[in-house]
């Protein structure tokens, strides 16, 4: 059996999700993932994945709320909306499905990234770290603690010159 990831479900700081399949996502790095093992407070232990940073274009069709996701900002607005005006993703699950000879199965199972996070002001509800673009049909986003969306993909800046 093999895993075949599925879709990916971002996180935003106050618990919305967004949900973006497989077939809209257009170019996508995840750099430098790493297992850690720990826990916060009393919460249980658990194994997390953070990340060094996350670049992604994400197309048009995804600009909407999947009715699993609960979402308030996002029915409102559309998610690129909602990214390009809040930089509070926070981490982001890569869900998987299974293939078993070809056949195609749903499973539960996920892996959880956490994305470099460093709070733009006190409230904390900001990354400093992210940035997004929307160019015609897509949507770039960049998590990186020393580039930006417009260092990532340099054809954003060189069109709005």
């Amino acid at each position: 059996m093999k895993k075949v990831m599925s879709a990916l479900r971002f996180v935003f700081r106050n618990g919305e999700t967004w949900t973006v399949r497989r077939e809209h996502i257009g170019d996508l790095w995840i750099k430098q993932v790493t297992t850690s093992f720990g826990r916060i407070g009393d919460d249980d232990f658990q194994e997390i994945h953070p990340c060094e940073s996350l670049k992604i274009e994400i197309a048009r069709e995804s600009d909407s709320v999947n009715s699993n996701d609960i979402n308030k900002g996002g029915l409102e607005a559309g998610m690129f909306a909602r990214v390009s005006k809040f930089q509070d993703i926070e981490m982001m699950d890569i869900l998987y499905r299974d293939r078993l000879n070809g056949e195609k199965r749903h499973s539960v199972e996920k892996d959880r990234i956490y994305f470099p996070y460093k709070a733009v002001d006190t409230d904390g509800h900001d990354n400093s770290y992210q940035s997004s673009q929307e160019r015609e049909d897509t949507l770039f986003i960049v998590i990186d603690p020393e580039r930006t969306v417009e260092e990532v993909y340099p054809q954003l800046s060189a069109t709005h010159s």
